[in-house]
């Protein structure tokens, strides 16, 4: 399994059998779009910085919310939560999608405003890797990214829609994260390829270099 970002929430799962793209945005929100080519591609809420399936290269299946889907042996879960804290009255629904692929679970927050439930905590199931929003402002903070991590308890966690010089809004820097955390910033990586056998015994943060370009 590999994992690569290409920038706010936009991920690429790619695995033996099929590739996912999570929330591809378009170009409203001020980043490069590298266009990658995928299977899957899943949207947690309809906004430009998180719907653009037709950026995506290929004829991908377009999943756009809560309920198990299975596609190339990627089994996909929709977890219905909210985009804020007062259960969407503010900024409507937002979908959490957990993907079991290559015996590995990736669980994506997407635009989660609150901290789950415990049911909804339940439905993510055992996560190995939690791609999670620690910029704020339209999501949750620092501080619930931290809360929801140690409710979780993933073994590896990448930091995703935070800070970027390009962004046309603003969103708190991933550093609170990292203080939240009680650790150094860590260096940024390429890209994360990863196994069953090669996750950590305890939680680790990735930082990935978004990819401008394919």
């Amino acid at each position: 399994m590999e994992i690569d970002w290409f920038g706010h929430a936009c991920f690429r799962l790619r695995g033996r059998e099929g590739t996912v793209i999570t929330d591809p945005y378009g170009k409203e929100i001020g980043l490069a779009f590298a266009r990658p080519r995928g299977d899957i591609v899943t949207i947690s809420h309809a906004h430009p910085g998180h719907s653009f399936d037709k950026g995506v290269k290929g004829d991908p299946k377009v999943i756009e919310g809560p309920g198990e889907y299975e596609v190339k042996n990627v089994f996909i879960t929709g977890v219905p939560t909210a985009h804020d804290k007062k259960g969407g009255k503010d900024r409507g629904k937002n979908t959490v999608y957990v993907f079991d692929m290559d015996g590995l679970t990736i669980c994506h927050l997407g635009d989660l405003g609150h901290v789950p439930t415990q049911p909804q905590a339940e439905a993510f199931g055992n996560v190995n890797v939690l791609l999670v929003p620690v910029g704020g402002v339209s999501t949750i903070n620092a501080s619930d990214a931290t809360e929801i991590i140690s409710m979780i308890e993933p073994q590896i966690v990448i930091p995703m829609h935070f800070e970027h010089p390009e962004l046309s809004f603003k969103l708190e820097s991933a550093t609170k994260f990292f203080k939240e955390m009680g650790i150094k910033p860590p260096a940024p990586v390429p890209s994360l390829k990863i196994t069953k056998d090669s996750l950590p015994n305890e939680t680790q943060v990735v930082l990935l270099e978004a990819k401008q370009k394919e």
